[in-house]
């Protein structure tokens, strides 16, 4: 998958920390899109790579047409728990629906103890109607409270 710059605008994390977090971090990314009225905030499996997010919906789903629409876009990556940290910021999304089969299979090994489980199957049986989606051209900020916990 193709690099891309990432621009590090602010926070305590230099870009070496935000990726390694952005690779290692098995909590979903939240996708924020813009509407015809009101934005959406949705939670998706990602992976990092290429100094983009990467993430797998179904061709016909509201994000997917919504980014078909305007591609702008912003995330989140933050646990809910203490130690509160993370990474937010914003990117362009593009649709890629030749990738959505490996990229899949990568999400899968990431977030599910089994790929071989029944989940696992029932999102393989529907791949030929996902897309793959890249979020690039990012823009980041970090924060980190873990020293005042």
């Amino acid at each position: 998958m193709e690099p891309s710059p990432v621009d590090v605008r602010s926070g305590p994390w230099d870009l070496a920390t935000i990726e390694e977090f952005l690779r290692s971090t098995p909590i979903p990314v939240r996708l924020a899109t813009t509407g015809a009225s009101w934005p959406l905030v949705q939670s998706l499996w990602f992976l990092y790579d290429g100094g983009a997010l990467w993430c797998c919906t179904q061709t016909g789903s509201v994000v997917a047409s919504r980014l078909r629409r305007d591609p702008r876009c912003a995330f989140e990556v933050a646990a809910d728990l203490p130690p509160y940290r993370g990474v937010r910021g914003r990117g362009v999304a593009s649709l890629h629906t030749e990738r959505a089969t490996d990229l899949l299979d990568r999400l899968l090994e990431r977030y599910l103890d089994d790929p071989g489980s029944p989940l696992a199957g029932w999102l393989r049986s529907r791949v030929a109607t996902e897309v793959a989606i890249r979020v690039g051209g990012l823009v980041v900020t970090s924060w980190d409270y873990s020293s005042r916990m």
